[in-house]
């Protein structure tokens, strides 16, 4: 596994919108997150596919593609941080030449949502470690909340490092357009919880890979991530299989975990680890996510822990793809140690 250096004061942060740009009403919160990396002493390029956002885009595929490609492969950069994810990401893949960008020098390309369709791309691809963490929009300098103020912390080391599940989490919070100091509003208590029903005592462990379900299910077993191939050049350590939910609806949950099912992916892994699904209130369907995840993993023989700190409920780990993990869950309580190594 190629891991990044690791950020320092000093390090040059590049920012460009891969799939949704920032529209002017978001303009405010953007500037403040960009005055946050440089209060901590990084150097920040703005790209020119950022501040603007047409059809769920912030310029024309050509053009992403020309300003990603160009940040990936300058080897001044030590970092690429997208403001936020979008919706199709999906179409820069066939754009990338990846076989140029893994002979570049490994920079972190960090955040979630749409970003983890091509974190795990690149990781699949071309090795090279990255980050699905908070993304830049979150990080505030008025932020708090442990798991998201040390996000590029986490990324300014070459130690392994423990995190441990939030005590509470995001439901709903203010938008960016209204008020742009916002934090996160955190009012739900947090718990981790295993499918099996053992709450006492789980443990798992292997390299990390995952992301959006909403995006990787339709990547997953292709060749942008093949985690047959990902699997077997790890084999010693095996696969931890981290997935979130961002806007599937319980049916349309289940149908996504049994296409996986399908299709082997999980033969492939020792383990998984799901985030926090939407609100069951909002999606206007009988069917709980606790059933659609009972109804969608029947028979799945490999452990499976729930309600993780990742996804659209923040806060959000910073999971590293390729990263040696062990996660442990203890009477609700999780902790995740990763090495990267």
């Amino acid at each position: 596994m190629k891991y990044p250096a690791p950020l320092r004061s000093g390090s040059r942060i590049a920012v460009t919108a891969f799939s949704s740009g920032v529209s002017e009403p978001c303009h405010s919160r953007l500037d403040r997150c960009l005055d946050y990396l440089r209060s901590q002493g990084y150097e920040v390029i703005e790209g020119q596919c950022l501040r603007s956002d047409i059809n769920h885009v912030s310029a024309p595929l050509e053009s992403r593609a020309v300003e990603l490609t160009s940040f990936l492969t300058d080897d001044s950069i030590d970092a690429i941080m997208p403001p936020w994810g979008g919706e199709i990401a999906m179409d820069l893949l066939s754009a990338l030449d990846f076989s140029l960008i893994a002979k570049a020098k490994p920079k972190w390309l960090a955040g979630f949502s749409d970003i983890s369709t091509l974190t795990s791309a690149l990781t699949s691809r071309c090795d090279w470690a990255t980050a699905h963490c908070s993304n830049l929009m979150q990080l505030h300098g008025l932020e708090q909340e442990p798991l998201t103020a040390n996000t590029l912390a986490y990324l300014g080391t070459t130690e392994a490092f423990t995190q441990h599940a939030s005590e509470k989490y995001q439901v709903r919070g203010e938008f960016y357009a209204e008020n742009p100091d916002a934090v996160l509003n955190l009012t739900e208590t947090t718990h981790w919880k295993s499918l099996s029903g053992n709450q006492e005592n789980v443990e798992l462990s292997g390299r990390l890979m995952g992301g959006c379900l909403d995006t990787l299910c339709h990547l997953l077993g292709s060749d942008y991530l093949d985690l047959k191939a990902f699997q077997e050049r790890y084999s010693q350590d095996g696969i931890l299989l981290f997935l979130e939910n961002a806007e599937l609806s319980p049916t349309a949950l289940i149908r996504a975990l049994m296409g996986l099912k399908y299709r082997g992916i999980f033969n492939h892994v020792k383990g998984l680890l799901i985030g926090r699904n939407p609100s069951d209130e909002h999606h206007g369907q009988s069917l709980t996510y606790q059933q659609a995840l009972n109804y969608g993993l029947e028979d799945i023989e490999i452990p499976v822990v729930y309600d993780v700190d990742i996804g659209h409920l923040p806060p959000n780990l910073t999971l590293i793809n390729g990263a040696l993990a062990n996660v442990r869950l203890t009477d609700g309580k999780g902790s995740i140690q990763q090495k990267l190594i």
